[in-house]
């Protein structure tokens, strides 16, 4: 155990020096960017390691692997995130512990978290998803292939989720796409994400997350303005395959 946590902290003490030399390229404070560590596939004993440590943000995207890690947490001074696609019938689960979900992209998805929340008592922090590798013009609830919704369905799904009982609209999330006129340039797939989140922070001024940039591509990130960076092969190694 003392080796793992000798080797996370090597590892934060890395990612944190990426973070703040991007930072300072980009003339921005360091305390303006969040680091989100991504825990998924690993056990709770790295995430009881990673408290230890000094982080606070961690984030999941299986609820089967979330909801029993959260669950053996429940002691540590954690903020959840949940990152991955979110099927409706995964909702009641995923509102006991998360306290940001980051992969909204539909209406049914907002009526489903809502209903949720208000039954479990809590308020959760909703981003949109945000699929850049979707064509041009694509249709309101069209999405990509790691879930998302067109540029186009951002507005009004921000408005469904100001509306909806026990969520706020808290922001954007992307993944910097693999395909589409994106695809390789990260940078400019962020640029436009950013672009995205001036509009909507002028219809929802509050809705000023920004989640974006992963341990291959978080300088770009920081680089355009994410405020939110979802690190998790950089800080844990790399992951074993999910059968």
């Amino acid at each position: 155990m003392t080796d793992r946590r000798t080797q996370l902290a090597d590892n934060l003490a890395r990612v944190e020096e990426r973070i703040a030399s991007a930072c300072a390229a980009a003339g921005r404070p360091r305390e303006e960017v969040t680091l989100i560590v991504v825990t998924k596939t690993y056990p709770a004993s790295d995430v009881r390691l990673l408290s230890e440590l000094g982080v606070r943000h961690v984030a999941e995207n299986r609820d089967q692997d979330a909801a029993p890690k959260a669950a053996e947490c429940t002691d540590l001074p954690l903020s959840w995130h949940f990152v991955g696609q979110l099927q409706t019938n995964k909702v009641r689960s995923v509102v006991k512990y998360a306290d940001m979900v980051h992969s909204v992209d539909r209406k049914r998805l907002v009526t489903a978290l809502s209903t949720a929340a208000v039954r479990a008592g809590r308020e959760l922090g909703c981003l949109i998803q945000v699929a850049l590798d979707t064509e041009s013009g694509a249709a309101e609830g069209t999405t990509g292939p790691r879930g998302g919704v067109a540029p186009e369905g951002v507005l009004p799904l921000a408005d469904a989720l100001a509306a909806a009982e026990g969520l706020r609209p808290a922001g954007l999330m992307t993944v910097a796409p693999l395909t589409g006129p994106y695809a390789g340039r990260p940078g400019a797939a962020f640029d436009r994400l950013m672009e995205i989140a001036t509009d909507l922070r002028a219809a929802h001024p509050t809705a000023n997350m920004v989640s974006a940039g992963m341990s291959a591509d978080l300088e770009e990130a920081v680089a355009a303005g994410a405020t939110h960076v979802r690190v998790g092969s950089a800080v844990l190694g790399v992951r074993p395959r999910l059968g």
